[in-house]
Order: structure tokens, then C-alpha cells, then sequence
């Protein structure tokens, strides 16, 4: 009895351990898309709650009936980092119009359950027209409908909105296309993630000042931590939560970028003992070094890009650049668009896209993205260094590589 105890005990572990992995990765999960990670959330979300209260100050609502669970991440400062991107063969990250559009019709998709796409781009229309700050939705123009498109389909994805008959596509080439949809309206609620509402706010903004000023700030501010004096304990708190987030969200977090309440948190025996716990329990590697820390997803289940890796000519040509940044010491951006510019001619036949004129210098620039995304780089004015991470991709000068023809 003690034996199949012990391995019961060990199974809940892993599940959960594998649950928290799959929600970071994927804050939205759906009954509809993976009915095996759902039901093992479902199933689990009691102790799922706690960890993600706990460790991270994140609210975790799991929806049995309506068939999903959402995480909602919080971040303390914005990011660009993972934007919403559009649905299309592309993959291109949404702009200013797109993120416009998806938040009109988030708002409009609110007042009715059933609707079509020619209604609702009909109420966008008339909400744009009414918001001075927005600029007016015109669906007669294609590049306009090809945006509203984007939206929509991203709002499939999640589940929001669900065709019942006709294609999204299909209003790309005709303003008068037929499609009628479902609406989930609380999945369209959930989709928000700021502690504060935008509309309150708005509200509370200083009248004499442009009230866009601080807004991504008053839209995550959480009350736990306090105001303007927090006591101890919401200080404590606030580190905690704020430092095991960025361990959860970034690659590598560096001791040098962390706040000094962060530094000190993540330096007392209490804090390491909480980082160490918080890795294990969700089934991460942890590692500490001098220079900072790094969670280690073994199975990739919380990993929404990877590096290295050959799915991009960007992630590509970033790796071979790097073994120049770890051995050089810090390098011109000039140098980097030399580099790539000679990667160019060396394949002339590789990265198609980058074989033109300025192609060097754009896939230096992309390549150089790449690597402060993993924390492997950093420019600072028009020095590129490579960052203690990088190491671990340093090229063995005497090991023998053999090339395939």
C-alpha cells in the first residue's frame, strides 16, 4: 500500500508539474483544441490555483461547462516581446490598426450573443466614428477588411467568436461576404488581462495631462503591493511575484536587471529556498550561477520559441554570429552587418528574402533581435556585447566538424 501511495503521490506531482508548464505556455487552453491538457487542468485546478496565486500573484479561472481555462498573466512593465500575431500564412505581428480593431470589436462583440460580419463591422464603423482619438473603420478599402480579417480570425483562435456558417477569409475579396457567427461573450472578458479596467482609468487620469500618459502603468497596477508607502510584507510580496514571473517569462533573468528589493529577495535564504521550490514543483531545471538564473524546460511544454533552432533564417544566422560575439568581446553594429552581408555571399542560394540590396544589414538587425530576446546579446549605442549566457554556445576551436556536402 505504501509503494502504490508513493506512486499515486508521484503521479499528482507530475501532472501538476506538467499543467503549470502547459498554462504558461499557452494561457488560454480550450476543451475544444486539447481535451487532454483541459481535463487534466480541470482536474487538477485546485492546487493549480494555489501555485499560480502564490508564486506568481496570477489569477487562474477554469470554466468546466464553458469548456476552457485561462491564466491571467499579469506583467509589472509592458512588453513587446510576444505580440498577438495574425492568423495567416504571414505570421506577422499585429500593428497599432490591428490592436485598434480588435479592441472595437471586443467591445461590440459584447452586446449580442449571434451576429455577422457585415453587422459587426458595421458597429465598428459607428463606434470609430464616435472616439476622437480613433481613426474611422472604412471596410471598403481591402487593406481595411484585410485588418478587421486579422482580428477576427485571432478572435477564433481564442474561441471568442465561432463561425457557424461562411468563411472569415471570404470577406477579404467581398465587402458583402455571409458569415454568422457565435459569440462567447465572458471568453471575450477573460481575454483582458489588466487588473485595472481601461474605462476606470480614463477616469481617474489627471485632467490637466494627455491621458494616454501612464496608462499601461494604471492598467497593471494590483493593489496586493500597495501604494505609494507598502508595508513590509506587500514589498516582500511584490518581490516574490515579480521575480518569479520574470524567471517564468524570460529565457535568462541577469542579477544586474533586477530591482534591489529583487536582488536582495532573490539573495535571502527564504527567497532561494521559494525560487527552488517553485522550479521543482513545476517541473523545471533550475540554475543558479553568479551572473543570474535560468528555468530549464526539459520537454519544451512551456517553450513558445526556441533557440537554437533552424526555423527561421533570423535564429540561423544569429547562431553563427554569436560564436563572433563570444570570442571578439563587444562588436560594432557595423561589424554584425559585415558579417551577415559575407553569410550572404558565402549561400547565395540561402535566405532568399535577404539576397538584395541592404540584406546584410536587415538580417544583421533580425539576427540581433533574436539574441536579445534569449538574453545571449545586448546593444548598448552601437556596441553589440554577447551576455553570460552566450558562453554555452561557444565553438570549440579543437573540435573537428564535418560538413555535410
Amino acid at each position: 500500500m505504501s509503494s502504490l501511495a508513493n506512486q499515486l503521490v508521484r503521479a499528482e506531482k507530475e501532472e501538476i508539474a506538467r499543467a503549470i508548464r502547459t498554462l504558461l505556455g499557452r494561457p488560454l487552453v480550450s476543451l475544444h483544441d486539447d481535451p487532454a491538457a483541459f481535463d487534466l487542468i480541470r482536474k487538477r485546478r485546485q492546487p493549480l490555483t494555489q501555485w499560480f496565486d502564490y508564486f506568481c500573484g496570477w489569477r487562474l479561472v477554469v470554466e468546466p461547462r464553458q469548456g476552457y481555462a485561462r491564466l491571467v498573466k499579469v506583467r509589472s512593465t509592458a512588453s513587446a516581446t510576444r505580440p498577438a500575431r495574425r492568423r495567416r500564412t504571414t505570421r506577422a505581428p499585429f500593428d497599432r490598426r490591428r490592436y485598434t480593431l480588435l479592441c472595437l470589436c471586443a467591445a461590440e462583440l459584447l452586446t449580442s450573443p449571434v451576429t455577422t460580419i457585415g453587422m459587426l463591422a458595421q458597429r465598428v464603423v459607428q463606434a470609430a466614428a464616435v472616439e476622437a482619438d480613433v481613426p474611422g473603420f472604412d471596410p471598403v478599402r481591402a487593406d481595411e477588411r484585410a485588418a478587421f480579417v486579422d482580428v477576427l480570425k485571432l478572435l477564433e483562435h481564442y474561441g471568442a467568436v465561432t463561425s457557424m456558417d461562411g468563411a472569415t477569409d471570404s470577406y477579404l475579396d467581398d465587402e458583402d461576404a455571409k458569415v454568422l457567427y457565435r459569440v462567447d461573450t465572458t471568453r471575450v472578458i477573460r481575454l483582458l488581462a489588466a487588473p485595472v479596467p481601461p474605462s476606470r482609468v480614463a477616469a481617474e487620469e489627471d485632467p490637466g495631462g494627455d491621458d494616454r500618459v501612464g496608462l499601461p502603468g494604471a492598467l497593471t497596477a494590483e493593489a496586493r503591493y500597495g501604494g505609494g508607502e507598502p508595508t513590509e510584507t506587500q514589498r516582500n510580496l511584490w518581490a516574490r511575484h515579480s521575480l518569479i514571473r520574470r524567471l517564468l517569462d524570460e529565457p535568462v533573468v541577469y542579477r544586474d536587471e533586477l530591482t534591489p528589493e529583487q536582488s536582495a529577495y532573490a539573495a535571502s535564504l527564504t527567497g532561494r529556498q521559494i525560487i527552488r521550490r517553485a522550479a521543482e514543483e513545476a517541473g523545471f531545471v533550475l540554475e543558479e550561477r553568479a551572473e543570474g538564473f535560468l528555468l530549464i524546460d526539459t520537454d519544451a511544454t512551456a517553450t513558445d520559441t526556441k533557440f537554437p533552432d533552424d526555423s527561421s533564417h533570423a535564429k540561423v544566422a544569429a547562431l553563427l554570429m554569436l560564436d563572433l560575439l563570444v570570442s571578439s568581446g563587444p562588436v560594432s553594429a557595423a561589424r554584425l552587418d559585415t558579417e551577415a552581408a559575407g553569410l550572404l555571399r558565402r549561400f547565395p542560394q540561402w535566405a532568399k528574402a535577404y539576397q538584395s540590396d541592404g540584406g546584410g544589414p536587415r538580417l544583421a538587425a533580425d539576427a540581433l533581435e533574436v539574441l536579445t530576446l534569449f538574453g545571449l546579446a545586448r546593444r548598448t549605442g552601437d556596441r553589440v556585447a554577447a551576455l553570460p549566457a552566450a558562453a554555452r554556445y561557444r565553438v570549440e576551436r579543437g573540435t573537428a566538424v564535418q560538413e555535410d556536402s
